[in-house]
């Protein structure tokens, strides 16, 4: 155990994790006045910001025991460090000097440095997400870090290609081949390179099969490209996820991969072709504007207001339907699970409180979403649900996350060889050439 710290929050950390004052271990935890008065600007809405600000505000109305509690210091609990609400604004001249309007933040690292000036003999460090944040408190001295309790360090995963095993015995891929049943990983080679559901490459001299090693079974099973409501897999990566996306006993399954990699079409394809074992296909994806750009008040009710965030998900839906005539029956099928409300697109607020069963449920979009938020949405999943998250991680639009810290990362962290959880990188575009040399401007 170190010496002990003063840590100082700004309030992005509080409405990135609204359990983040429990997370420094002995040290003391310090919330500036000003703090309180933009989460108070953050209370009322459906995001899930604005729930972390409420929710935060009942944590502290849990621990006031009275009016002097958090002048004082109010414990976190055993092993913990105490909590301080500094109820005034401090200006130090050194910082006037640099920041002339006190604004929020200047009022934030005025704070931090008028406690890193009085207690000397302990290290104050000002915690913020924001990066120029960051940079401005070093400017003047202040140590600053980011909140890096669910960062997630090793990343490489998000940049490789499908896994290949060589040189493997050419019996082996032929029994492969002949077995319906798949071989028991323990007889391949590779067998203490894999986790549970990993999808790989195996070649030998004369042969080359893509498999998965299916934890159910137990054993490595061959993959075959099979099509789905006209959807059909380009390549290796794509018969991959189409292979999890189809299994009843993979309950969590993480796409990731660039935009046009065919994520999200894939998934929903596969829960078309699945809609008799589900009473119900959920798509949703968090409302976050392009380059957080509001579109401003829109006329409608609330399903009407957030069509333009939806959009993309019922583009997917039409280059479905339009793989088949007018009248032919997949379409019909398709308009027949709208009218009944077994095929929804909404925005993904409208989950919040709702537990649903025997649902094949896509979300979209979810490198936006906080592992807070993950954890909400795996907590909705009742009896027989399926989740299908689909993300680009390299693509983050919420300016409180970035690619170490979003909850689809997190989440892939903690589940990875987890007998009920598949991942799938995908990094083959099947897109047109204007999309690929767009991509290539970047």
């Amino acid at each position: 155990m170190g010496a002990k710290k003063q840590f100082v929050l700004d309030t992005n950390v509080v409405l990135h994790d609204y359990k983040c004052i429990y997370n420094f271990e002995e040290n003391d935890i310090y919330l500036p006045i000003v703090v309180l008065e933009e989460l108070d600007k953050f209370k009322k809405g459906n995001d899930q910001i604005n729930f972390n600000a409420r929710q935060f505000a009942r944590e502290l109305d849990d621990l006031i025991e009275d009016d002097t509690s958090f002048t004082k210091g109010v414990s976190l609990g055993e092993g913990k460090g105490s909590l301080f609400i500094v109820p005034k604004y401090d200006y130090p001249d050194a910082l006037r000097e640099a920041f002339v309007e006190k604004t929020p933040d200047h009022l934030i690292l005025g704070t931090t440095l008028t406690l890193q000036m009085a207690t000397k003999t302990m290290r104050t460090i000002l915690v913020t997400k924001d990066i120029n944040m960051r940079i401005k408190a070093r400017s003047i001295g202040i140590t600053a870090e980011d909140y890096i309790n669910d960062k997630v360090t090793d990343l490489e995963i998000f940049n490789k290609s499908e896994t290949v095993f060589e040189d493997v015995n050419p019996d082996l891929i032929d029994r492969l081949y002949a077995s319906n049943e798949g071989i028991d990983l323990a007889e391949f080679p590779f067998s203490s390179d894999v986790e549970a559901n990993d999808c790989f490459v195996i070649k030998s001299n004369r042969a080359t099969v893509l498999a998965r090693y299916v934890a159910a079974s137990g054993k490595v099973e061959r993959i075959d490209k099979k099509r789905c409501f006209g959807i059909e897999p380009r390549n290796a990566e794509q018969s991959f996820a189409m292979n999890v996306l189809l299994d009843d006993d993979v309950k969590l399954v993480a796409l990731t991969g660039r935009s046009g990699t065919g994520k999200t079409l894939l998934a929903l394809a596969a829960a078309l072709q699945k809609n008799e074992d589900y009473k119900q296909i959920l798509l949703a994806r968090p409302v976050v504007a392009l380059a957080n750009k509001d579109l401003g008040a829109l006329p409608g009710d609330a399903k009407e207001k957030v069509l333009p965030y939806m959009q993309p998900l019922f583009d997917n839906l039409n280059v479905i339907k339009h793989n088949f005539s007018y009248q032919g029956k997949e379409v019909r099928v398709i308009d027949d699970l709208q009218k009944n409300n077994q095929l929804i697109i909404e925005a993904l607020a409208y989950i919040r409180g709702r537990s649903l069963s025997e649902t094949y449920f896509i979300i979209d979009e979810a490198q936006n979403l906080t592992p807070h938020e993950i954890k909400t949405i795996i907590t909705r999943a009742g009896e027989g649900t399926k989740l299908v998250f689909t993300g680009d991680v390299h693509q983050i639009d919420s300016p409180y996350l970035d690619m170490q810290s979003n909850g689809l990362v997190y989440m892939i962290d903690r589940m990875k060889g987890q007998d009920i959880f598949a991942h799938v990188n995908l990094l083959k575009g099947e897109r047109s050439y204007l999309s690929e040399l767009a991509s290539n401007l970047l």
